[in-house]
């Protein structure tokens, strides 16, 4: 919300500085985001005039000017075309900052002539494009007058932040209310004078449907529409809005001036009674921005016999808008639901200072008083005969009364404030009260923020914000003795670790979107309802199934930018149903591209199953899990889950019935269909499947055992049948002799040559760690006896001789 302060004056009668203003608005709670300080910006510019010009010695098309300003005389090179004596124009001295371009201005010499200042051109000041000859002022202002009084430019703009809970604010004379009950002046009286109709109107005007609840016009005819005098112009020129015309300007004026949108119709454009109905599917209209706009039964339209002139609370129509031939207009004032403009605006895409104003909630009773202002401002800038207003509907009712206990504002912010001061506070904010051990508070008409859902805190913040939260009382919080208690979940805890083993991993933690689009979600079997109702984008669409998705896209845009090894791991929801409770966090990690770069030693090599399979093992590792403990199962059907590669992928699962993770090599498909180029590998792990630690488990570690006799290998190589997984092979010979028996791993894998089809060679080395005494051939021999037969029967298989 933009305003200047000789804006905010006619509303404000007050002697507070402009410091202060900008102060007490920030501390009201109307927070200040911008100043525009023409003082400021002009500092070290005034008006000079040239004495006496000279040609350069040394250059032709320069000249010597001699200019006189509030400082006396001083001479200065000037290149522009229409310097000459007596022209006065805006001189910059030493040390000032040119607007255009940000340039400090000092001493300099000119084709070895001193220079001190320059003269300025329009575009030099930022107030034009002309930067062909020095700005000439024709009103001839006093020499050393500064520049901002001579350029009118004398009136600082304010930018304030507004929330949505205080459309009030949206208008100049609610933000002078708000400071007059901080105590920085008295609010004028509301100038508006009632509409005196001179004669009845010829145009009649009805309501239809819910959105509109009243309707109020004015039809004046005989009016001159022309150029908004210099004061309108100004004003709407310093918030950022372009004058068009003298009506089209009064309605924005309003806007602003008291948050009321008003639209001006040519009435001699208009065909029998106006309405304010609901649309028709199929009709159309063009508006004000030159679009074509398609219609629902779901929006309000302004509309005569002929049809649409306007999308209701939003834009009004190309046709049927005023223009300097206009003689004869009607002026409309309306309430509309706040909801259904702000509905209908976001279905159409147009963003406008009426809708912005409308969906947040414009102050019933101001459909009267806008429109009186509105007419009153035509007339005395354009003239005519005003005829007998006209109205249709009801106003909506908008009256609150909130019940409030004084005792509130000191149990919830600690303030003593007393009863007359809070009594005082609300009615210069426009509250009646009627005091008594409880309060009756009725909430002023434009303030549909206030009510008593909030048992007396909506009134509370009033009185505060106003009294002053700087003086709201800094209290400690209670300290209880001892060692605090930890203040993080388990789950944080357990979030936190995995983050630190997989960027210890080589991962770089990636925060994509919850909402992915509708051909990543149906790859990834989004469940029904989680598509959203009203996305910001087309590809955001839907709630994530999987974290996979988002990474997926991540990786490829990475990868678009020259990216030949990408790591990525996010940890966030994942939402597997509309209902309460159906989302799950999970961690998820890819890798694509290469795991290691070309180079002297070998060739590039890409990114494999076994990488993804580490990582899933370190973040369930992170949370407490031995990874030792965990079976390799394939992906079972059932699961849903077919976005891997059936046979280079894998479950972590203590119980085969609860998987903890997946991993693997996505699926080719999958790649295929986002057009991914480079291998890539991926894991899930969910958090939640590893069981809480024992409430009364002992967190001391045990003593570290190691042993001093010498550990040793044996080698074991068996023909099984081509399907059985070597995981199987590997956990039956650990089980052979668990206090002998320190690691198993697969070191050969053949098939071909002079195994039988449908049979392979899996060949295990076996370390064994003694830990009392050295082993003998024949301990060893046993063990090693122990291990076939364990596998043997685990396989069906047997060991190669």
């Amino acid at each position: 919300m933009k305003f200047t302060l000789s804006w905010l004056h006619t509303h404000l009668d007050s002697t507070a500085s402009l410091a202060e203003i900008v102060d007490k608005l920030t501390l009201i709670g109307l927070e200040v985001e911008a100043l525009s300080d023409p003082f400021e910006t002009f500092a070290n510019f005034e008006v000079a005039e040239i004495l006496a010009t000279e040609p350069h010695p040394e250059a032709d098309r320069l000249q010597i000017c001699t200019v006189k300003s509030g400082a006396g005389e001083q001479k200065l090179v000037c290149g522009a075309p229409n310097a000459r004596a007596g022209l006065i124009g805006i001189l910059a001295q030493e040390g000032a900052v040119i607007p255009a371009n940000g340039m400090v201005l000092g001493k300099a010499k000119i084709r070895g002539i001193e220079s001190r200042g320059m003269m300025c051109s329009g575009a030099e000041l930022g107030l034009s494009d002309d930067h062909d000859g020095i700005i000439e002022l024709t009103d001839a202002p006093k020499i050393g007058t500064p520049a901002a009084d001579a350029l009118g430019l004398n009136d600082p703009m304010i930018e304030i932040g507004i929330t949505p809970n205080r459309p009030d604010c949206l208008g100049v004379r609610g933000i002078a209310r708000d400071l007059a009950a901080a105590g920085l002046g008295t609010l004028k009286d509301d100038t508006a004078q009632a509409i005196k109709g001179e004669k009845n109107g010829s145009t009649e005007i009805a309501v239809a449907g819910d959105t509109c609840p009243l309707f109020a016009a004015c039809r004046i005819e005989g009016v001159k529409n022309t150029e908004s005098p210099a004061w309108l112009k100004a004003r709407l020129s310093a918030i950022g809005l372009k004058p068009i015309n003298a009506l089209v300007d009064i309605t924005n004026y309003i806007s602003y001036d008291r948050g009321r949108p008003l639209h001006v119709y040519d009435a001699d454009k208009l065909t029998g009674t106006v309405s304010a109905r609901q649309a028709k599917n199929g009709e159309s209209f063009v508006a004000l921005d030159e679009e074509t706009y398609e219609l629902r039964d779901s929006d309000c339209v302004i509309a005569d016999e002929s049809g649409v002139l306007g999308l209701a609370g939003i834009m009004g129509g190309l046709e049927s808008g005023s223009t300097l031939e206009t003689q004869n207009v009607l002026v409309e004032s309306a309430w509309f639901e706040p909801i259904a403009i702000a509905l209908s605006g976001r279905h159409h895409n147009i963003d406008s200072d009426a809708r912005y104003r409308f969906e947040r909630g414009v102050d019933p009773v101001s459909v009267e008083s806008g429109l009186n202002l509105a007419v009153q401002m035509i007339v005395e800038i354009c003239g005519g005969t005003v005829c007998a207003p006209v109205t249709a509907g009801q106003m909506p009712d908008t009256a609150k009364i909130v019940t409030f206990d004084p005792s509130r504002v000191q149990a919830l912010t600690g303030l003593a404030i007393a009863d007359k001061d809070m009594q005082r506070i609300l009615e210069k904010l426009g509250f009646e009260v009627k005091s008594g051990k409880l309060w009756q508070v009725s909430v002023p008409s434009w303030r549909p923020d206030i009510d008593a859902t909030t048992n007396g805190a909506d009134i509370v913040e009033e009185i505060v914000r106003i009294y002053g939260l700087d003086e709201v009382p800094s209290t400690p919080l209670p300290r209880a003795n001892g060692v605090a208690k930890p203040t993080l979940t388990l789950a944080q805890r357990r979030a936190g670790l995995m983050r630190r083993a997989l960027a210890t991993r080589g991962l770089v933690e990636a925060v994509t979107w919850s909402f992915i689009s509708k051909a990543q979600a149906e790859a990834f079997h989004v469940a029904d309802g989680l598509e959203l109702a009203n996305p910001i984008s087309s590809e955001l669409s839907h709630m994530r199934p999987s974290l996979l998705p988002g990474l997926m896209a991540a990786a490829q845009r990475n990868a678009d930018r020259g990216a030949a090894t990408i790591n990525l791991f996010e940890l966030g929801h994942e939402f597997k149903g509309a209902t309460p409770g159906a989302q799950r966090f999970a961690a998820a990690g890819l890798r694509a591209g290469l795991a290691q770069a070309k180079n002297w030693r070998g060739a590039a090599e890409g990114v494999d199953a076994y990488q993804a399979r580490g990582d899933a093992e370190a973040a369930l590792a992170a949370c407490g899990v031995n990874p030792q403990g965990l079976q390799i199962l394939p992906i079972g059907e059932e699961s849903g889950i077919d976005w891997y590669h059936p046979g280079r992928s894998g479950v972590l699962a203590r119980n085969p019935r609860q998987p903890m993770a997946v991993f693997g090599e996505v699926h080719p498909a999958l790649l295929q269909q986002f057009d991914i180029s480079m291998p890539m590998v991926a894991f899930e792990v969910w958090p939640d499947t590893v069981p809480a630690p024992k409430a009364n488990a002992d967190i001391a570690r045990s003593a570290l055992a190691l042993s001093n006799l010498q550990s040793l290998t044996r080698d074991f190589a068996f023909e099984v049948a081509a399907k059985t997984r070597a995981a199987d092979m590997v956990r039956a010979a650990k089980g052979a002799d668990k206090k002998l028996i320190e690691a198993v791993r697969v070191f050969d894998v053949f098939e071909g040559g002079n195994l039988p089809a449908g049979m392979k060679s899996v060949a295990l080395e076996v370390t064994l760690q003694p830990s009392e005494q050295t082993l003998t051939d024949a301990e060893i021999e046993a063990v090693a006896e122990k291990v076939t037969a364990a596998v043997e029967k685990a396989t069906g298989g047997k060991l190669r001789s």
